[in-house]
């Protein structure tokens, strides 16, 4: 009895998509939550746009959002390098929260900020790591007296991840000053390259210039060593992005 769905297979519907600040993979944070300032919308699509598939979901201040990794590669292997090991360390993919999954999916625990049923059904979301595009497969409302466990074991990652200060160059500070998100934007770049986004393998790798997209603009950064301080991430320039 114990083989009987060892074959198995099942296709998974998405539900949704995901439009957010966050256009490219680089950057977005490995976890859900420790950039506040992110701003997403979970666009439901037919026939799950209906305001009856939500009914009393206003009533839930945070969710469970069940997506696929769908940039990732459909390959996987039984071992994988977390960055919070340096990326040298390899441990099970089952225990880990790499994105080079067998069936891909992941699982983010968002806050619901708000619900826009005027053309549809979009779900308005704070701290979310996903990408614009992310298909969602399910939501579920989180509860706390139940998912909630203060003193579980964390293994690898028993604290959250350092946070570097971020400072802004002049022309930085300039180009932020024309915009009408200017103060809303700043915390959400503060947020994000302070969490030093670079892959595991370059930390050793002062003062090398890095790209990155957060909502419509490029952001050149490097990261300088500071000695007896520690890393401080210094942004270079900030450029609105144009489209072709």
């Amino acid at each position: 009895m114990h083989d009987i769905f060892a074959n198995e297979s099942f296709t998974i519907n998405s539900i949704g998509y995901i439009e957010s600040d966050y256009p490219d993979k680089f950057g977005i944070p490995r976890q859900p939550g420790l950039a506040t300032a992110a701003k997403a919308t979970l666009v439901l699509t037919p026939p799950f746009n209906t305001s009856l598939s939500i009914r009393g979901l206003e009533a839930f201040s945070h969710l469970w959002i069940s997506f696929i990794f769908h940039c990732s590669p459909e390959g996987w292997a039984p071992l994988v390098r977390p960055p919070r090991l340096g990326g040298n360390k390899k441990i099970g993919v089952f225990a880990s929260r790499s994105t080079h999954r067998p069936n891909r999916l992941g699982l983010s625990l968002v806050e619901l900020v708000g619900i826009d049923t005027h053309h549809g059904v979009r779900l308005l979301l704070k701290g979310a790591d996903l990408m614009t595009g992310t298909p969602v497969v399910d939501i579920k409302p989180y509860l706390p007296w139940t998912e909630a466990h203060p003193n579980a074991r964390s293994g690898f990652a028993p604290t959250p991840p350092p946070f570097y200060p971020v400072k802004f160059s002049s022309a930085a500070e300039t180009a932020l000053a024309q915009r009408a998100d200017a103060s809303d934007l700043k915390q959400l770049i503060t947020q994000v390259l302070g969490q030093d986004p670079r892959p595991a393998y370059h930390h050793g790798q002062a003062e090398r210039e890095y790209g990155m997209q957060l909502r419509d603009v490029n952001i050149r950064f490097q990261i300088q060593q500071i000695p007896e301080s520690g890393n401080v991430v210094h942004v270079i320039n900030i450029q609105k992005m144009i489209n072709n």
